[in-house]
């Protein structure tokens, strides 16, 4: 495994081995602080359309750091994720209880911190979790569902309803209270593919500081391609 050298500056930087830079996404909270026993990867930037991932020391039976590049978009990250993800839960070593997490610079505490994404599981380009849930009606009927988007833009909308950043968190939890009628309310987040890594965490973590016994937040991520969705008169 690597070790992993944590550089506080106008960012925070990982540096493997290969003494190339990851430049990580900031945010104010840690979700998790602490992990032991870990393998790491990297992808490094190229430009905006090449990631170099450097996976060779990516150990089953470890739980996975996935240090990422803030500048590299959706659209390439996420397919690797996937193979990474699929490579370690066919592997006949794999250890049960490991999990996978991004790594991000907690600047409050200048800290190395994980977002876990463990249970995660990506639909890309031609999905949408509101076409998602039309399909699954049934499993979804006893729950109020939330469509919430992060368009090309990085502007977010709930069930179609534009949304200002700063007032997500309120309007998520007074929504819910309103129309829930008591069942637990899910969030499917969706992402539209030409977003950064960087916008990505941020957005991730915002939706995590709603996680409740009364909401949470659905296993499917959908990175989709705004082309490729089936056509709708409707607000996404």
């Amino acid at each position: 495994m690597k070790k992993i050298s944590i550089i506080v500056a106008f960012f925070l930087s990982i540096v493997s081995c290969k003494k190339e830079d990851v430049q990580l996404p900031k945010a104010d909270v840690s979700v998790m602080k602490e992990l032991t026993d870990h393998s790491p990867i990297y992808m490094f930037y190229k430009n905006d359309s090449v990631v170099d991932v450097n996976k060779n020391n990516a150990i089953s039976t470890t739980n996975w750091v996935f240090n990422i590049d803030k500048r590299l978009p959706l659209s390439i990250i996420i397919p690797e994720v996937i193979q990474l993800q699929f490579k370690k839960k066919n592997s006949s070593h794999k250890k049960d209880g490991a999990i996978n997490v991004f790594s991000y610079a907690d600047s409050i505490g200048n800290n190395l911190a994980f977002l876990p994404f463990t249970d995660v599981q990506y639909k890309m380009n031609n999905e949408f979790s509101k076409f998602f849930i039309k399909k699954n009606a049934e499993a979804y009927m006893p729950y109020h569902n939330f469509t919430v988007n992060f368009n090309n833009e990085n502007k977010i909308t709930v069930d179609g309803n534009d949304v200002a950043k700063e007032e997500l968190i309120d309007f998520i939890k007074d929504f819910a209270d309103f129309t829930s009628d008591g069942k637990t309310t899910i969030l499917h987040l969706n992402f539209d593919k030409r977003l950064t890594y960087d916008q990505y965490i941020q957005n991730k973590i915002l939706v995590w500081k709603l996680n409740s016994d009364k909401i949470q937040i659905s296993s499917y991520e959908f990175i989709y391609d705004e082309k490729e969705l089936p056509k709708c008169n409707c607000k996404l």
